[in-house]
């Protein structure tokens, strides 16, 4: 059966189509990703860098791999990684710019890009950040931030690799907010600090259920084709905010300069909403604080 959804070509599989998964970097949220996505009867791939999150993949029903990019990244990873996306029907590609020097994230990915067009690959789920957008005082959609393989931005170029090109694959980009939930309270991210600045600019969050319920939708409803901002809808003022957060741990909340006007960008997820039929959870991001 096939539900389509606005703005773009989408299908809804029933449980004995479910796709393969491949989630590249089962870190905190692509280990998060990768459990939902067992638990919901994918035959789920997974990599890591971490010989100890072997056991913790294979006990959520996930197949590990140890898999690391890189200067060291030789002829035996890249017939692993060939070979894992032969298997799959869906890449979710979540590296992390902090995995590379500075001005080197493309270049990270570029085993990547090179394998995905080798192995046939039809899906690309690429998790980006909400942090290629300029820092001024205004709302940013999506196209406020284009990908390209020539953008000044490294997560923008890197972003551009994966956007298809003669058709040989269909992609979604997600730019996620800053991450909080368990074992990232955002109470403890400014706790303590003095006289900080930006006092007036808003908060660009998104809990880890809602990062997951996000990604685990394109996936269901076939939402290939986009690109998406992944944000709470609230955005309270960062004076406002981390103070509460870390008065909720019971630690010294921070303290921000005395500032005139508004800084700081404010994500517009509205899009994604638009498309997606999943509903956000913690879009109140004072109250989602008793979730980290």
């Amino acid at each position: 059966m096939t539900s389509s959804i606005s703005g773009g070509s989408a299908s809804t599989t029933s449980g004995a189509e479910l796709p393969k998964v491949l989630v590249m970097g089962c870190g905190w949220l692509g280990l998060a990703l990768a459990r939902s996505l067992a638990a919901d009867g994918h035959q789920v791939l997974g990599t890591t860098t971490t010989p100890e999150s072997i056991a913790i993949m294979q006990q959520a029903g996930i197949e590990p791999h140890l898999l690391r990019l890189g200067s060291d990244f030789g002829a035996p990873a890249e017939a692993l990684l060939l070979r894992l996306l032969q298997s799959a029907d869906v890449l979710v590609l979540n590296v992390p710019p902090r995995a590379a020097a500075a001005g080197a994230y493309p270049t990270l990915l570029r085993p990547v890009h090179r394998a995905v067009a080798a192995a046939g690959t039809r899906h690309v789920l690429f998790v980006s950040s909400t942090s290629v957008y300029p820092d001024e005082p205004r709302v940013m959609h999506e196209t406020d931030a284009l990908s390209t393989r020539d953008a000044a931005s490294d997560v923008l170029r890197a972003e551009g690799h994966f956007v298809p090109r003669y058709g040989q694959w269909k992609s979604t980009v997600v730019r996620l907010g800053g991450l909080i939930g368990p074992d990232r309270a955002p109470g403890r991210f400014l706790a303590g600090r003095r006289d900080l600045g930006q006092g007036n600019a808003p908060v660009n969050l998104v809990h880890l259920t809602d990062a997951v319920g996000v990604l685990s939708a394109i996936i269901k409803h076939g939402a290939w084709g986009h690109t998406f901002n992944v944000c709470a809808v609230q955005h309270p003022l960062r004076r406002d905010f981390y103070p509460a957060a870390a008065r909720y741990l019971k630690l010294e909340p921070p303290t921000f300069k005395d500032e005139t006007g508004t800084s700081g960008k404010t994500i517009d997820s509205s899009l994604v909403r638009s498309v997606l039929p999943y509903k956000f959870q913690h879009d109140d991001v004072l109250a989602a604080l008793e979730h980290c």
